[in-house]
């Protein structure tokens, strides 16, 4: 399996929605959170299968940083089928 990466800007406020629907997806593998200047705030990785337990402290963090930034961008490594 190939990877893409794609970049969303938007802020703080629709974070954790946007969060939980890239994981939703189930295709993703990384997720990265920046702030405007570049600095990456927050990044972790997502494995198949990992359940809702496991993410529940990780949304908890993603919760509280969208509480004290504006905008940010969320960078994701998502697996694509291999053209051949």
């Amino acid at each position: 399996m190939a990877t893409k990466k794609e970049s969303f800007t938007l802020n703080g406020e629709h974070l954790l929605k946007k969060v939980k629907d890239l994981i939703a997806e189930g295709n993703v593998r990384k997720i990265t959170i920046t702030d405007k200047e570049g600095k990456e705030l927050m990044s972790f990785p997502l494995t198949v299968g990992v359940v809702a337990a496991v993410l529940a402290p990780v949304l908890a963090a993603i919760g509280a940083l969208a509480a004290l930034i504006g905008e940010c961008t969320i960078t994701i490594e998502r697996e694509v089928e291999k053209e051949e």
